[in-house]
C-alpha cells in the first residue's frame, strides 16, 4: 500500500485545502486515537502547535476527532516540535500530535504524530492510519456518555520544556560573556528560546519573537540567516542562532556573520565527541544530502559516516537500529539521542555553545574542522511526480552529467516529500561547472514536467 496522505514528515499542505482540511484532521484524530488506545484505562494524547493562524482550526478538529474515540487531549499551545515530543514522553501520554508545517510559509500547515516514547511513527503505522480512514473501519465506533474524551490545557508546558533544556547544559558551565543574536522566526520557540539562553547567562538580542499568525518564517529564521547575520555584524555579537517555525532545526552564523550550516555543526560536535569517547560506534548518521567534506572530516578524526534517505525520521530510525547517538541533516536538524528523541534546534545550539565555552574558541575557528566541497542545490517546481527514468530527456541529461563528474563528484535528484518540487543536488571540485550542469538538468525537467 502506498501512502496518500503522509509524506516524509507527516501530512502537509495548504491549510483548508485537501488534505489539510478540518474533515481530514478529524479523521486523522479518530484513526490515531484508535491505534494508540491499549488496555482498559483512560488514554491521553498531547497536542501542540506553532504560531500559524490556521492552527486554531486544525487543533479544534483534531481535538474533536480524538475525544470522539474516548481519548482525552492535553493541549499545550504553541511549543516547539521537540518540546511536544518531550512533554508526550515525560507525561506518559499515549501519543503526541504537532500541528505545524515547519519551515513552510504561513498558509501551509501540517500534522505529525509521536508515539508514547517520543519518536515519530514508522511508515507502517502511518499506513495503518490511512487504511482506517479510507476503509471506514472505525466509523461505527462511537463511545457515548462518560466514555467520550475530555480536553485539558497544560499551562506549565513551556516552563517544563525550559527546565528540560537547561538541564542538558553542563552545571559547571554558563553562557556568561556571550552575546548572541537569536532569530525565532516568529514561530513556536518565540517564548522558550530567549528564556533558555538568557537564564543560562547570555546576552540575547532576540529577533522574530512577535508572531501574528501570518509572519512565521517570513523573511526570517533559518530560511533567511542573512537577517541574523546582519544583526550579528551590527551588534558585534559572538554568534547568531536561527530557528525555523517549529524549532526542530537550527542554523548558525559566526562572529563575522558567515553561515555555519548543519554539516559543519555536525562536524564540530562529532569530532569533539570522538575525542571525548562519547560518540557511540564512532559513527555519525546523516542523509545523502550532506556534503562529502563532512565524511572526509569524520574519517580524518577516526570516525565514520552512515547515510540515510532524506528526512530526520529516517536518520533517527538508523540511529536506533545501529545504536548510534548523533545524527542530523545539512538543513540544521540535529538529533542528540542521549537527550531527546527528535531534532531539537535549541538543544543543538546548547551543545555547540558548550563546545564554544569549554574550548574558548570562536565559532569560526571551530568550523574549520570541515571544508565543504562545492555544492549546488536547484529546486524545480513540478506539476506531477513522474519517475525520472520514464522521461528520456531528463534521464539522458542526468547520465551525461554523472559521466562528466565521475568519481570527483556526485549527483542526487529526488522529489520533495512536502512540496511539489524536484530537488537537484550536485557536488564537485568546481563551483562553476556544477552550477552549469545543475542548470542543464533543471532545464530538461522544466521543459518536461515543470509547473
Amino acid at each position: 500500500m502506498k501512502k496518500r496522505l503522509f509524506g516524509t514528515d507527516g501530512v502537509r499542505g495548504v491549510a483548508n485545502v485537501h488534505p489539510m482540511t478540518t474533515e481530514i484532521a478529524m479523521q486523522l484524530g479518530r484513526a490515531a486515537a484508535h491505534i494508540f488506545k491499549a488496555g482498559d484505562r483512560r488514554h491521553r494524547v498531547v497536542i501542540g502547535k506553532d504560531t500559524r493562524l490556521s492552527g486554531y482550526m486544525i487543533e479544534t478538529a483534531l481535538v474533536s476527532g480524538i475525544c470522539s474515540m474516548g481519548v482525552d487531549v492535553l493541549l499545550v499551545g504553541p511549543l516547539p516540535t521537540p518540546g511536544i515530543s518531550f512533554i508526550t514522553s515525560s507525561m506518559r501520554a499515549d501519543a503526541g500530535v504537532v500541528i505545524s508545517a515547519s519551515h513552510n510559509p504561513y498558509q501551509d500547515n501540517g500534522i505529525k504524530f509521536f508515539s508514547r516514547d517520543g519518536f515519530k511513527l514508522p511508515d507502517e503505522v502511518e499506513m495503518r492510519i490511512e487504511e482506517l480512514i479510507s476503509s471506514g473501519e472505525i466509523d461505527a465506533l462511537r463511545p457515548i456518555a462518560d466514555e467520550v474524551g475530555k480536553a485539558f490545557r497544560v499551562d506549565d508546558a513551556v516552563g517544563r520544556y525550559i527546565v528540560f533544556l537547561k538541564n542538558t547544559f553542563p552545571r559547571d558551565l554558563d553562557l556568561q560573556g556571550l552575546k548572541i543574536v537569536l532569530d525565532c522566526a516568529h514561530g513556536a520557540a518565540y517564548k522558550v528560546a530567549p528564556a533558555v539562553f538568557e537564564e543560562l547567562g547570555a546576552e540575547v538580542i532576540a529577533l522574530g519573537v512577535d508572531p501574528d499568525g501570518k509572519n512565521i518564517n517570513a523573511g526570517c529564521g533559518s530560511l533567511h540567516p542573512e537577517v541574523m547575520a546582519a544583526a550579528v555584524r551590527e551588534q558585534g555579537a559572538d554568534l547568531g542562532i536561527a530557528l525555523d517555525g517549529d524549532a526542530d532545526r537550527v542554523i548558525f552564523v559566526d562572529e563575522h556573520g558567515d553561515e555555519v550550516d548543519g554539516d559543519h555543526v555536525m562536524a564540530i560536535c562529532a569530532t569533539r565527541m570522538l575525542a571525548a569517547g562519547t560518540l557511540k560506534q564512532q559513527t555519525l548518521v546523516t542523509t545523502v544530502m550532506s556534503n562529502m567534506g563532512l565524511e572526509i572530516a569524520l574519517r580524518k578524526a577516526g570516525g565514520k559516516l552512515v547515510r540515510t534517505a532524506v528526512g530526520d525520521r529516517y536518520v533517527v530510525e538508523e540511529m536506533r537500529r545501529g545504536g548510534y547517538n548523533l545524527g542530523g541533516e545539512q538543513s540544521g536538524h540535529m538529533i542528540f539521542l542521549d537527550y531527546n528523541t527528535t531534532g531539537d534546534g535549541i538543544l543543538s545550539a546548547l551543545q555547540v555553545l558548550e563546545i564554544v565555552q569549554r574550548s574558548g574558541k570562536r565559532l569560526s575557528e571551530l568550523a574549520r574542522v570541515m571544508e565543504s566541497l562545492p555544492q549546488v542545490l536547484v529546486n524545480v517546481r513540478v506539476r506531477k511526480r513522474t519517475e525520472l527514468a520514464e522521461i528520456p530527456e531528463v534521464a539522458s541529461r542526468i547520465a551525461v552529467v554523472e559521466e562528466q563528474l565521475g568519481e570527483e563528484g556526485r549527483v542526487l535528484i529526488r522529489y520533495s516529500g512536502t512540496e511539489p518540487l524536484l530537488r537537484i543536488m550536485l557536488e564537485g571540485p568546481d563551483q562553476t561547472q556544477i552550477e552549469t550542469l545543475a542548470a542543464d538538468i533543471a532545464a530538461a525537467v522544466q521543459e518536461t514536467i515543470g509547473a
